[in-house]
């Protein structure tokens, strides 16, 4: 249920840099600094109030695979090395947060940074509990507040996983967005035989999830392409579009983020 506390005065746009995006999945903690740079000055073209979410890609997902954060730690012995392993991960995608936030800084805009593992709680690796008032607080003071996926603390297994999409589902709802912007490293939801050339689904509904072939490639302990069409579905069915566009291409966030409708993957809103 929506939480009338949390609403700030104008409804905010909602947009999550993936992490295959503004990192080098395939590698150990690699930025791609100029695609980073360039996506922080076409935000700074925003009409109105951002929220910016980022995933963890190279910096994060390697060490929660290594350590199994995304799933129930199965003995004594894996709790105190999860506990480890937790410090460990979050260290890393700190390093990325401030990446992100500096180069915003660069870009003109004036991030509030709220890393989810302050504001974020989990229980059995599903999201418990959220504090959206602390980004509403922050767009009221024309703050952009900045999030990325991280290592929360955890009701029943002690820490594990708590994704940038997850947080935008929730906070698109608690927040009232007015859409919700998936920035990608590909340019929407590809389908076609397997092995051959694929076209992007305009439109996403329910039977494009269902009839999704399981992807292959790097690692990916937050669900991958299924988990963020569930994500994009669940934020139109609560009353905001919902796009998953290329950020590689030029111009393309500034455009959504200026309200325009761009290539892309859109999941439309449907009233509540």
């Amino acid at each position: 249920m929506a939480d009338p506390g949390a609403r700030p005065a104008e409804r905010p746009i909602v947009v999550k840099l993936g992490g295959s995006l503004i990192t080098r999945k395939g590698e150990v903690e690699k930025l791609r600094p100029k695609v980073l740079r360039r996506l922080a000055v076409e935000l700074a073209e925003a009409t109105g109030p951002l929220v910016v979410l980022h995933g963890a890609g190279s910096f994060g997902h390697p060490g929660a695979a290594r350590f199994g954060l995304a799933r129930p730690p199965t003995s004594a012995a894996a709790g105190r090395e999860r506990t480890r392993g937790a410090a460990i991960v979050a260290s890393e995608v700190r390093r990325l947060h401030l990446a992100v936030t500096r180069e915003l800084v660069a870009a003109g805009l004036a991030p509030w940074s709220l890393p989810l593992s302050v504001v974020g709680r989990n229980h059995e690796g599903r999201l418990a509990e959220l504090d959206a008032d602390a980004f509403a607080r922050a767009l009221e003071g024309r703050w952009t507040p900045v999030a990325g996926g991280d290592v929360v603390a955890d009701d029943a297994w002690g820490s594990s996983i708590l994704s940038a999409d997850t947080a935008a589902v929730e906070l698109a709802r608690r927040l009232r967005a007015r859409r919700v912007v998936f920035a990608s490293d590909v340019p929407g939801v590809l389908e076609g035989p397997p092995g051959g050339r694929g076209k992007i689904v305009p439109e996403l509904t329910a039977s494009v999830l269902d009839g999704l072939r399981p992807a292959a490639g790097a690692v990916d302990v937050t669900g991958g392409i299924r988990t963020k069409i569930a994500a994009m579905l669940e934020i139109a069915r609560d009353g905001a579009d919902a796009a998953l566009i290329s950020g590689l291409t030029d111009g393309a966030l500034s455009r959504a983020v200026r309200g325009e409708v761009v290539y892309g993957s859109w999941a439309h809103a449907r009233a509540p």
